[in-house]
């Protein structure tokens, strides 16, 4: 794969794609928690010049590929991960290119690539010490080559922008004419990375790889996949999960033009088969199909909100962060504080829809698909195709969006699979319809959150009781990661003392804790998942106490925040380029929030009005992120928007209800997302602090709600502790 393009429809191995021009360069490094993922393996295209490893290639006419095995699904990875390599590597940044490794080529070869999965907002922060590696690696390997022709020592050797140059003999070379004798040296076991006060490329606005392909469509994305003889799949699996598929009645659907095939996918679904993806929906719909929905076809929203709510108050509950003794604390104190906060079952409502093509035979099974995690769906191929990881495939495209859905599940792939086996040697395009990825998905965990907290005489905190209940992700995804009842994703952005998230906030006395109730809609990892709503619920309740104390929330964090600098520095960053301790413009209120997770420290602060007639306008939100490297500038700015998008949207409009079993919400008309006209001006301040590499996709989203939520209170003086904010009136 090319820049996201199918490099061949056909079987063509990637180790035979990359070494395509003779005398490439193909250079690889040691990733330190592989066995044996540094051993050198000759290339089947080429004898003449033996692949090292499989991240860096560079061509006789010096175009470099970057070898890339994270996804790219519009955060920019493809480019913020080439940018470590080039700098580097010290090449013709104009001469970059990137492909994507394959699974099946990344376990044949013990694992050569590393991680395929791309979530978390892990994937410049995960990998950016082997890929810098990788380019500094190969840079050596160019440089003694050169040396060795000129027979100079290499230290006396520069390069830049892919020359290498002697001074004292005045002689210069570029990268691909010496690549041939380059790959015939030993790699070095230990190289030095550049000092971040040199670096060059990163943490510059360079342009990203891949816009120029998006912009006049030639990029191609699942949907737009076309393999010779191709036919394609519509799909309906039971509505209520848990069901069944019962039986179905075709006579209605021979009838359409171009069906080919009516196919029984696992047990609960149906798909049909025809020669365009529109025949394949008319005949899906004419379809007459029995489900036996199974004991969850009563199951409702409100019955959950019920058992939801119990939780608040019940005995069993894991501990997530606690020290000192709040509940004896609040007990004690002079007066209390408290609220009751829900957060819904959300869709991530990903602009492509799942889909994937497929071909399998009694020898091999090929599948192509945007996934964010290519591993994940060469095991759901091979689980599917009945047939070893050996003999599967899956080559990775660009995806039309992610959010986590394409990650920890392959629920389509292994459907396309499927499909696919009951016609041998066909090339069967999968593609959901919109109302199919609405009532299949794996939603936004449900849950609710108690706040208590107990104050002094003089309106100090005494003691903070956060009671969570509701939906476990990983019950659910990864079972075994429970521990005493306990899962840790559901305390993002609430833990103490380090690790992926910390609370920001010092507490004498502090309970933090889950009472897990799991209902049968399945859950997943939505864009910056738990992180959400635990900021939802401590950001408000802080401007609660703030209230309740007749604080300033700007004053009450600062005093809360002595212990936490990082925290208190993006905050800072935001009250003064908003100018917090001036009044806002006449009509507009102000409301504050910050987090951490992903690795990195944001904060926000929403300006808003409210119209007599309750109408919501955000103006306005200032941004701030410590990420601690900001590798491309640009490229931030753009996520910290993009996460406003997405979390205003999930704000303002966005909940899947229950009825009967089965979610109600089914296309855009009754699930919304944010308008153009609804979108504020976004001003993104990077405080880039250095010594760490935090992520960027996911941390922002946290704050949007909150930061809006506390600016309509300024606004009405309505607290709003549920959402979206569609179920609510804001009129005076």
């Amino acid at each position: 794969m090319k820049n996201g393009q199918p490099v061949n429809a056909g079987r063509r191995s990637f180790v035979k794609g990359a070494a395509a021009s003779a005398g490439s360069l193909v250079v690889g490094f040691h990733v330190p928690f592989l066995k044996n993922a540094d051993a050198q393996t000759p290339s089947s295209a080429s004898t003449a010049i033996p692949e090292i490893n499989a991240w860096v290639v560079v061509k006789p006419d010096d175009t470099v590929v970057v070898r890339i095995a994270r996804s790219e699904m519009g955060q920019g990875t493809l480019t913020g991960l080439a940018q470590l390599v080039a700098e580097e590597l010290e090449c013709d940044w104009a001469k970059v290119t990137t492909e994507y490794p394959t699974p099946g080529q990344n376990l044949a070869r013990s694992r050569a690539w590393g991680d395929f999965g791309t979530g978390g907002s892990r994937g410049i922060r995960q990998s950016q010490d082997y890929v810098r590696k990788g380019g500094a690696i190969a840079r050596t390997m160019l440089v003694q080559a050169a040396a060795d022709e000129w027979k100079v020592p290499a230290t006396e050797c520069t390069v830049a922008k892919s020359v290498i140059s002697h001074a004292a003999s005045k002689r210069q070379t570029t990268f691909g004419k010496v690549s041939a004798a380059a790959a015939k040296l030993t790699p070095p076991k230990d190289i030095a990375l550049k000092d971040p006060k040199n670096w060059t490329l990163i943490g510059k606005r360079v342009a990203r790889l891949d816009t120029v392909e998006k912009t006049t469509g030639k990029q191609i994305y699942g949907m737009d996949l076309k393999l010779p003889g191709m036919l394609n799949a519509a799909i309906k699996a039971c509505p209520v999960f848990g069901g069944k598929l019962k039986g179905f009645d075709d006579s209605a659907t021979m009838k359409v033009a171009g069906i080919k095939k009516i196919v029984r996918v696992g047990d609960d679904a149906v798909a049909v088969v025809a020669d365009t993806w529109w025949h394949a929906k008319k005949g899906l719909d004419a379809l007459k199909i029995e489900w036996d929905e199974g004991a969850n076809a009563k199951a409702s929203s409100a019955a959950y909100a019920e058992v939801v709510k119990a939780g608040l108050t019940a005995k069993d509950a894991a501990v997530g962060n606690k020290n000192g003794d709040a509940l004896a604390a609040i007990a004690a104190s002079a007066k209390t504080v408290e609220a009751v906060y829900s957060y819904p079952h959300q869709n991530h409502a990903c602009m492509e829809t799942m889909n994937a093509t497929a071909v399998w035979t009694a020898e091999k099974c090929e599948v192509w698909t945007p996934t964010q995690n290519g591993e994940g769906a060469l095991a759901a191929t091979s689980e599917a195709a009945g047939l070893p990881n050996s003999k599967c495939e899956v080559y990775k495209l660009h995806l039309g969006g992610g959010f986590g859905r394409r990650g920890a599940v392959h629920d389509w792939v292994r459907q396309v699979v499927l499909i696919a086996k009951q016609m041998p040697g066909t090339p069967i395009k999968l593609i959901w319809s919109r109302e199919e990825d609405m009532v299949q998905g794996k939603y936004h965990p449900l849950t609710h959150c108690k706040m208590v907290a107990g104050l002094d005489e003089k309106g100090e905190i005494t003691g903070l009781h956060m009671r969570i209940s509701g939906q476990s992700i990983l019950a659910s995804l990864r079972p075994e990661a429970i521990r005493n009842g306990m899962d840790p994703v559901v305390f993002q952005g609430l833990n103490d003392g380090g690790g992926e998230a910390m609370i920001g906030y010092g507490f004498a006395n502090l309970l933090i804790d889950h009472a897990m109730r799991n209902p049968h809609v399945p859950p997943g990892f939505w864009r910056g998942v738990n992180l959400n709503q635990n900021a939802i619920y401590l950001e408000c309740f802080i401007d609660e106490i703030a209230a309740a104390t007749k604080q300033d929330p700007l004053a009450l964090r600062r005093k809360l925040m002595t212990k936490y600098p990082k925290h208190q520095a993006v905050l800072e960053a935001v009250a003064k380029h908003v100018g917090w301790d001036k009044p806002a413009p006449a009509g507009v209120f102000r409301g504050l929030a910050q987090t951490h997770g992903f690795g990195s420290y944001v904060a926000a602060c929403a300006e808003v009005s409210v119209s007599k007639e309750g109408a919501l306008k955000v103006h306005r939100i200032v941004a701030a992120t410590d990420c601690g490297y900001a590798v491309n500038p640009q490229q931030i700015e753009a996520q910290v928007e993009g996460s406003f998008v997405y979390g205003l949207g999930a704000a303002l409009y966005q909940e899947c209800t229950v009825k009967d079993g089965r979610i109600v919400e089914t296309n855009f008309h009754d699930y919304p997302s944010l308008k153009l006209a609804d979108m504020p001006k976004v001003e993104t301040l990077i405080v880039a602090s250095g010594g760490f590499w935090g992520g960027v996709g996911e941390p922002t989203i946290a704050v949007a709600a909150p930061a809006v939520l506390n600016a309509i209170f300024a606004a009405t003086g309505k607290r709003i502790r549920d959402l979206p904010l569609k179920n609510h009136s804001l009129k005076a």
